[in-house]
């Protein structure tokens, strides 16, 4: 294992100590319980907006905390669940009185922890409500969900409702407009290499140099099958024809498309993906009305990508153009 690491316990600790040190003019870092929050916080009258999940999918979820995005993330230790007292003491830090929305990944523990964490808010006077994503086009079922994985729409989800809580919005219109992310958001990635946690120090899983997983989870949770090496194109198929056909996407929708690195792929790569998803997307009469490239929601250094198309209409389209400004995401400021 080769990782630009001191202590592997010390890890997440030592992740967020250098995020309070690069980006104290947006964010503050609490370390006990562990959570980070926007400087501003709590900003009076708006809707919070809190989410979280396992550390090692780096700049998601803290990297997208600030103006117009989230107002608080918890991360958890490497691909593990934050725990409930993080999430309860991140909402209490950012409710303005307008209540907090939990922006949820469909992953076991993330559900079961963050409903806790809502239960012990609302004993405490705070109106929470909370929306799952579960975009994952790719299986059913997984090892740690029951239903559909929760992935790049996340993304998507945390940008747009961000928005809208700036502009305004009441806590259950912006829970709304959440779901309708989540609805009209659909999402299938791939590995070409395993990760290595950490703590474990050794690859997750197991992959010849001539085969690829399709389907992959973000914590390396198998995929739909496991096949020989193909060319980028071939794989941009193998990915964004199950995603059209599954919403499904129609001709003459506008989309926001997603092209995710997995966090070991370099920006050549997903550049030469997002041009045959173009390609695709024309092919089907599909206009690609917003395109975001790079790495959002990664699996540590894993070589791969995802790709995302997000449905999008005038109040999508307002909302993402609206501006951001995070450490991980930022335009319009």
């Amino acid at each position: 294992m080769k990782k630009l690491i001191n202590n592997p316990a010390d890890v997440v600790k030592e992740e967020l100590q250098g995020v309070a040190l690069a980006h104290g003019d947006q964010v503050r870092v609490h370390f006990d319980p562990a959570y980070v929050v926007r400087v501003d916080a709590p900003v009076v009258g708006k809707v919070g907006i809190v989410s979280g999940g396992g550390s090692g999918h780096e700049p998601m979820h803290g990297g997208f905390v600030g103006y117009g995005m989230l107002d608080a993330a918890c991360p958890g230790a490497v691909f593990t669940s934050p725990t409930p007292d993080q999430m309860l003491e991140a909402t209490k830090a950012v409710d303005g009185g307008a209540g907090v929305l939990h922006i949820v990944k469909n992953y076991t523990g993330d559900i079961l922890n963050f409903e806790m964490a809502a239960e012990l808010a609302m004993a405490e006077g705070i109106e929470v409500e909370s929306v799952v994503i579960d975009d994952d086009v790719a299986v059913q079922n997984s090892l740690w969900t029951a239903g559909r994985r929760g992935v790049g729409a996340t993304v998507l989800a945390e940008k747009i409702c961000g928005a809208a809580a700036e502009a305004g919005k009441s806590l259950k219109e912006v829970a709304e407009l959440c779901r309708k992310v989540n609805g009209w958001g659909r999402s299938m990635g791939m590995a070409l290499t395993s990760c290595t946690v950490p703590h474990a120090g050794q690859p997750t899983f197991e992959l010849p140099e001539d085969e690829m997983e399709i389907g992959i989870g973000i914590h390396g949770e198998p995929g739909r099958t496991r096949m020989a090496l193909k060319s980028a194109d071939e794989i941009t198929e193998l990915l964004a024809l199950p995603v059209i056909q599954d919403l499904p996407f129609e001709k003459g929708d506008r989309v926001i498309a997603m092209v995710n690195g997995m966090g070991g792929t370099p920006l050549i790569e997903l550049y030469i993906v997002y041009r045959k998803l173009a390609e695709i997307c024309e092919a089907h009469g599909i206009t690609i009305a917003r395109s975001l490239v790079g790495n959002y929601i990664t699996s540590l250094e894993m070589a791969g990508c995802s790709i995302t198309l997000l449905k999008a209409d005038d109040e999508l389209l307002g909302y993402w153009d609206a501006p951001v400004k995070t450490p991980g995401l930022r335009w319009g400021m």
